[in-house]
């Protein structure tokens, strides 16, 4: 067997996986960036196929979420149930992940 320094020998502590990458986003302070980068990727899967089908681009700057539709009638929907999008983003990601939406 090689001889190797003390310093470079593995740890024997073991953690899960989630639990790892939850510190290391948090460790380069970029938990809450990417929260926000979820949100437009799970956007479709949130909304349901009928919005998603209608929604051009989806982006977030400021904790502030900018969606636009092609519809009149979806956005229109959409504007009036505000309250019941924002709950669904905050029950799945968090109340501070996202802050406003605005539908263009």
């Amino acid at each position: 067997m090689r001889w190797q320094p003390k310093d470079s020998i593995r740890k024997s502590n073991t953690a899960p996986l989630k639990e790892v990458f939850q510190e290391l986003l948090e460790a380069y302070r970029i938990k809450d960036r990417f929260n926000e980068r979820r949100v437009v990727a799970e956007w479709a899967e949130l909304m349901g196929k009928t919005v998603a089908t209608r929604t051009s681009k989806v982006s977030v700057k400021n904790k502030i979420l900018y969606v636009q539709l092609s519809s009149g009638a979806i956005k229109k929907e959409l504007m009036m149930n505000k309250s019941k999008v924002m709950s669904l983003i905050s029950e799945k990601f968090g109340d501070q992940v996202i802050t406003d939406i605005v539908f263009l």
